[in-house]
């Protein structure tokens, strides 16, 4: 009897172990410190703060469907109705977005930036790799199409986490922008999460991944299984750009060039040489925007307005 109870008690204390280590991981990853990010990017020269702050903008207050308050920036140096709203990665914060932003204002756009739930000015408590982050990102969208009209041209730029939060957006809510830029997404988180655990834990897969989902689901309130960009991106009928770097051990290129081949219709596909994750642009970055200004160029934008992205 004795033995029994230390095997049990042993089984037990393995599961809790593993489903809490594995779980708070994943919900809370630990992220960079603001100032961290912003010195960072003010010492790359891709945040030029007196640059920014001559900027019009206005602060808002988006309203997320989960209970929190998201924290936007909207910025509006031109009178137009092209508009891109930008989606940074788990860890960052909007920030980090200002790099891209500053390619879309260089080709008149106005342009939207925000933190992401868990992340920087807003609320919520976990990070869900895209789940809650799709509906945070169709508020955004809303509030934007409520204040400068549903006639607006829509983009939308995403790096890492916010790549795969568009692609779940526009896949299964809504393809509610004319175009996408999709920078380092996974295809599948489950497959991201094992592709992970290779590197990280001394355990097969089968070991500590359904472990791990259930505590997820348990403590998070969603299912690992249901993230899964490559499951919807049929759905987008809107153009759509896949960027990647070839060298980028956290997600492998290879996801993104399955995305690239399930997406029907307008479509195109940049695999930077050089870059880890997340950091095509800044290794690449005149390269990063001829791709961009090709993309809008050849899927976007009617004939007649090309000489305004030239």
């Amino acid at each position: 009897m004795k033995k029994w109870f230390v095997i049990f008690g042993s089984i037990f204390a393995y599961i809790i172990g593993i489903g809490m280590y594995f779980s708070h991981r994943v919900l809370y990853m630990r992220k960079k410190e603001d100032e961290f990010i912003r010195n960072r990017e003010i010492t790359a020269r891709r945040f030029i703060v007196s640059d920014f702050d001559l900027l019009p903008k206005e602060e808002n207050w988006v309203s997320s469907l989960s209970g929190y308050k998201l924290k936007c920036v909207f910025i509006e140096p031109h009178e137009t109705k092209k508009w891109v709203i930008i989606c940074h990665g788990v860890t960052e914060n909007k920030i980090n977005s200002i790099k891209y932003m500053n390619i879309f204002i260089k080709h008149g756009f106005n342009a939207v930036i925000y933190d992401h739930r868990r992340h920087g000015g807003s609320g919520g408590r976990t990070s869900s790799y895209g789940h809650y982050e799709k509906f945070d990102l169709k508020a955004v969208v809303d509030e934007l199409k409520r204040k400068k009209g549903s006639d607006i041209t829509l983009g939308i730029h995403g790096e890492s986490m916010g790549a795969a939060t568009l692609l779940l957006y526009a896949g299964t809510i809504e393809d509610g922008a004319d175009f996408y830029i999709a920078d380092c997404p996974f295809s599948d988180f489950e497959a991201q999460l094992k592709h992970q655990l290779k590197k990280e834990v001394p355990l097969p897969a089968w070991m500590v991944l359904p472990i791990g989902n259930a505590f997820i689901h348990l403590r998070g309130g969603y299912r690992v299984k249901d993230i899964s960009p490559i499951a919807s991106v049929k759905n987008i009928k809107k153009p759509v750009l896949f960027i990647h770097s070839e060298p980028d051990d956290f997600i492998p290129a290879s996801m993104t060039k399955e995305l690239y081949k399930e997406k029907e219709g307008p479509k195109q596909l940049y695999i930077a040489k050089i870059g880890a994750h997340a950091q095509s642009y800044n290794e690449n970055n005149k390269e990063y925007e001829e791709v961009i200004d090709r993309f809008l160029n050849d899927l976007v934008f009617p004939e007649e307005n090309k000489i305004e992205l030239t």
